[in-house]
């Protein structure tokens, strides 16, 4: 079994950001004043632990599937043979904007032999701005190779029951935090895309609603929202409210305490640092608000098993 796991990817170093950021942008330099805000938040919060995290998902992941390895039906078979297991499974890592890249990976599965994977996004939701462009990235690859790769797709999996569970348990460890949970606000977060993608029809948003409706379920909690963070540096308008925003709403209805989980970054990066654990406690903070961050999910066992029943289940089509 081969699996391609891919995930956002960030910089190592200051001198890394300009090139970056400017893949971010399809090829354009970005500004220097743009530039320079971005450095700014990676000097803000040290650095972004992103690239290892999906580091140990990959070994983790490879391990549990070695460990754990199903009977496979003899009887299915696939344009190259047996879909049965011929050795021990491996996971490749390809990230959208950094290195390794997805391009990067793709070829080196296929230097190894390797004509059917399983493709999974370290983020459980579908969106034509995440997901859709991952899908883009593998397709270009695999149309520079000399011979083809069959690539299943994971494409979304915001109702797993076990990632609800995970969710909710950290959730809860939160919740344990709070002087008085029943007079608290609860807000799921997941990164913003822009509203002419969600008029298209992108299932974003509902997915992200249903990921905080489930969790908000398993824990009887008596009253949640959803809020939006990240929203890029463009003109056109992006999918809110704002955590931000929500926030200063939140005092003006008279909560004294918030609970935030990032449900839409399963693993802490920059924008979970920054943009929650920096500006969203700065904006908390001058309200008179205190604001508790449930923790990621990250590379803890609970989030690998989810990837590995997603993978088994994609592997068996």
């Amino acid at each position: 079994m081969n699996v391609l796991l891919m995930a956002y990817g960030t910089p190592y170093t200051p001198e890394e950001i300009e090139p970056y950021y400017t893949d971010i942008r399809r090829g354009r330099r970005p500004s220097e004043e743009l530039l320079h805000e971005l450095t700014e938040r990676y000097a803000a919060i040290g650095k972004s632990p992103l690239n290892e995290i999906t580091l140990v998902q990959a070994i983790r992941l490879q391990a549990l599937l070695n460990l754990e390895a199903p009977p496979y039906p003899k009887r299915l078979l696939g344009p190259f043979g047996p879909r049965t297991p011929q050795g021990p499974a491996r996971v490749y890592v390809g990230t959208k904007h950094w290195h390794p890249a997805i391009g990067e990976a793709v070829a080196a599965m296929h230097e190894d032999g390797v004509r059917r994977a399983v493709a999974i996004v370290a983020a459980p939701h579908y969106s034509l701005r995440s997901v859709a462009e991952y899908k883009e990235k593998v397709d270009q690859a695999l149309k520079a190779l000399p011979e083809p790769i069959e690539m299943v797709w994971v494409e979304s999996y915001e109702a797993h029951p076990g990632l609800i569970a995970a969710y909710a348990r950290r959730l809860e460890e939160a919740i344990w935090r709070l002087r008085d949970p029943r007079r608290a606000a609860y807000v799921f977060t997941a990164h913003s895309i822009p509203v002419a993608a969600v008029e298209r029809g992108d299932p974003y948003p509902r997915q992200v609603e249903k990921t905080a409706e489930l969790i908000a379920k398993r824990l009887s909690l008596p009253r949640f929202q959803v809020a939006y963070q990240s929203a890029g540096r463009t003109p056109e308008p992006w999918l809110g409210p704002d955590i931000n925003e929500l926030l200063r709403q939140l005092k003006e209805e008279g909560f004294e305490e918030v609970v935030v989980q990032a449900v839409g970054f399963p693993a802490d990066h920059l924008e979970v640092y920054f943009d929650l654990d920096l500006e969203a406690q700065a904006t908390a903070r001058e309200v008179g608000l205190r604001l508790l961050r449930a923790r990621s999910l990250n590379a803890d066992l609970d989030y690998i098993q989810v990837l590995k029943d997603l993978v088994e289940a994609a592997w068996l089509r």
